[in-house]
């Protein structure tokens, strides 16, 4: 019974591991919704910058951990976008190559949210030959991700937000009620409220 005792242990000590990369992107979408929606726009750009070293530890630990992937994409990108200016482009690349990893190791991962941030950034970044934004491909991954989570609050906005851009003003208010309505994320209270925030401006807007 030896080995089965061993087993158990081995059991034990995967169990603890994976409690421990939960705790670890548990407090990376915690820090990342006190930057984005707590902090002084003047403050993200280095927070984010400070947070990334975070994730990507957490993706040199684990590189075949999907969710892990998204995260540190998710976490390069909003590091960009509050930083602004040419040096941004880099980033976004490279959190777009987090993503499309994350794809590649999972596709359903965190219900879909890599189809949906790398569809943000393809409907956000310039198009050629400053960088790669197509909006028919936008359109597309964030289809994608919308199959995959057809009532999530980030699928709904980040549509909503695309269809906002190409002037299709009552699909994208279809968008943002489904998404107003989405269930609350256990753990993720913060986010929740910022991104209902921006539902609502959006909304306010249309």
């Amino acid at each position: 019974m030896k080995w089965f005792k061993q087993l158990s242990i081995t059991a034990a000590l995967w169990g603890l591991t994976l409690m421990a990369q939960a705790a670890d992107i548990s407090s990376v979408q915690q820090r990342w919704a006190e930057i984005r929606y707590s902090l002084p726009a003047s403050q993200q750009a280095s927070a984010f910058e400070q947070l990334s070293s975070a994730s990507a530890q957490l993706t040199e630990a684990e590189p075949d951990n999907a969710a892990v992937q998204i995260w540190h994409g998710i976490v390069l990108s909003s590091w960009a976008g509050a930083a602004g200016g040419l040096g941004a482009l880099s980033k976004v690349k490279e959190a777009k190559r987090h993503l499309e990893q994350a794809i590649a190791l999972d596709p359903q991962a965190l219900q879909g949210s890599a189809y949906t941030s790398l569809g943000a950034l393809y409907y956000q970044v310039p198009g050629w030959p400053i960088g790669f934004g197509d909006n028919a491909r936008a359109e597309q991954l964030l289809q994608q991700a919308l199959q995959i989570d057809p009532d999530g609050i980030d699928a709904n906005f980040f549509w909503a937000d695309y269809l906002a851009g190409q002037k299709r003003y009552a699909e994208a208010r279809a968008a943002l009620l489904r998404a107003r309505a989405a269930a609350p994320r256990p753990g993720r209270e913060l986010a929740d409220q910022g991104r209902q925030g921006e539902i609502q401006a959006l909304l306010d807007r249309l």
